[in-house]
């Protein structure tokens, strides 16, 4: 018996030192996973793999982007809930094609290949320039543009004022010959309070109406009417961007909006939305929706900070349908508030939330360029790393009055690798994809 009992001991022993013997060896041991990069941000990247979705910490390398394929080498066992450390990793896939970051089915989608060849000739410093829609510097404008290549200008009321169409068409000509690369020429001709063209008596014998009176007088017909007659007003002057309709539901009288918008209900502002995008297409402007997400009742973001505390749900229900309502009637752009709408993300302007722009480009499904609005307004102009941040967020064109400091803000972050190379290159093949939608490039014989 008193054998046995030894014998049981020196066998139980021994499952014990070969079972601690595995779990120090499969410990120390490297494991693989194998699976695509479906999320990258400045904290961790998400690896999708036949066994689940694992975070992972950066190595000093930050070269890892969205549906890189990619093997890890880790110790241990991994956990889904928290962000884990590996060994090294191989990108199988190394580099992702840009136009693979676009959607397939988007709005430009049959120009992204030609806008690709374009923008494989450019050098990062033009495909930074693409970036910027600029107000027009009270300094030497044409040289700025040879210097720049900005993807356009926008165009305010010191502009036109006082000119006539000729002296405007030439003006314009001068930027445009100035550029490599046609460039947008934009202005807010929205009718009514802001009406940067047709204020000049030079130009038209009245300003433009706004919305609300044309509604009141003739309802969507007379806003299709005017919408066309709009843009072969622009067009004729040599603008190819209106950045309006102001498609925000606004109830309140008092409200900074109210006045700018077409002040009635959700499905009204929806169907006037879808009307002017529409009866835009029969010309050669291109239309832009703002203020998403819904500007609704808030405070003027030139002169502060805007917050809109409603819930998400009457966001939802209330603001995005006139914009929903757009992009499906093919609005190529859509410009983004100031307002920090607190049940999208707290603490931060709507231009600057990288939730605000998932949710247009998710939950939308809208394909086309985002445009911030103005970052010299008061609600951005003081925020740190303003135009890296913009564009990390998910914007295309920025607005910018100091385009020297964008510029230089920008390219100082691609170059110590603070934003990758490849967000330049998603937001500039998109703007050039538009421009060859809009048919701005000279056709090829």
């Amino acid at each position: 018996m008193g054998d046995k009992k030894v014998y049981s001991i020196i066998v139980i022993a021994g499952v014990i030192l070969i079972s601690l013997f595995l779990i120090i060896m499969n410990k120390n041991k490297l494991n693989e996973l194998v699976g695509n990069v479906v999320e990258v941000n400045d904290r961790y990247f998400v690896v999708d793999s036949e066994d689940g979705k694992y975070k992972f910490a950066f190595l000093s390398e930050r070269d890892i982007t969205e549906k890189s394929n990619i093997t890890i080498k880790y110790k241990g066992k991994l956990k889904e809930e928290e962000i884990n450390k590996m060994k090294s990793y191989t990108l199988t896939k190394e580099t992702v094609s840009t136009i693979d970051k676009l959607e397939s089915d988007g709005i430009f989608s049959a120009f992204y290949n030609m806008a690709k060849e374009k923008l494989d000739e450019m050098s990062l410093d033009e495909k930074i320039g693409q970036l910027l829609l600029v107000r027009v510097p009270d300094g030497d404008a044409v040289a700025a543009v040879k210097k720049y290549q900005f993807g356009g200008y926008v165009l305010f009321e010191k502009d036109f004022r006082g000119k006539t169409k000729d002296e405007v068409n030439t003006m314009i000509k001068s930027y445009q010959d100035a550029s490599s690369i046609p460039m947008i020429m934009a202005t807010d001709e929205e009718g009514g309070r802001v009406v940067r063209a047709s204020s000049n008596p030079k130009l038209r014998n009245a300003p433009f109406e706004s919305s609300q009176e044309l509604y009141k007088r003739g309802g969507l017909d007379l806003i299709a009417k005017d919408t066309k007659d709009k843009s072969r007003f622009l067009k004729d002057l040599g603008i190819n961007v209106n950045l309006a309709p102001v498609v925000d539901v606004v109830t309140d009288s008092t409200a900074y909006m109210y006045k700018r918008s077409l002040a009635e209900n959700t499905d009204i502002t929806s169907n006037y939305a879808e009307e002017v995008i529409n009866a835009s297409k029969t010309e050669d402007v291109s239309y832009v929706l703002k203020h998403f997400p819904g500007y609704s009742n808030n405070s003027d973001t030139h002169t502060g900070t805007s917050v809109d505390t409603r819930t998400l749900d009457e966001i939802k229900d209330n603001d995005l349908p006139p914009f929903e309502a757009g992009i499906k009637a093919m609005a190529e752009a859509v410009l983004i508030s100031h307002n920090i709408v607190e049940s999208i993300e707290k603490d931060t302007p709507a231009t600057l939330s990288k939730n605000v722009h998932e949710m247009l480009r998710q939950e939308l499904g809208f394909s086309g360029v985002i445009i911030t609005d103005d970052l010299d307004m008061l609600a951005t102009k003081s925020s740190t790393d303003l135009y890296i941040n913009a564009l990390k967020a998910g914007n295309d064109m920025l607005i910018v009055t100091d385009f020297d400091a964008a510029f230089d803000e920008i390219k100082a972050a691609v170059d110590d690798k603070t934003i990758g190379s490849e967000i330049v290159d998603k937001a500039a093949l998109r703007i050039l994809a538009w421009k060859y939608y809009k048919i701005l490039f000279p056709t090829k014989s």
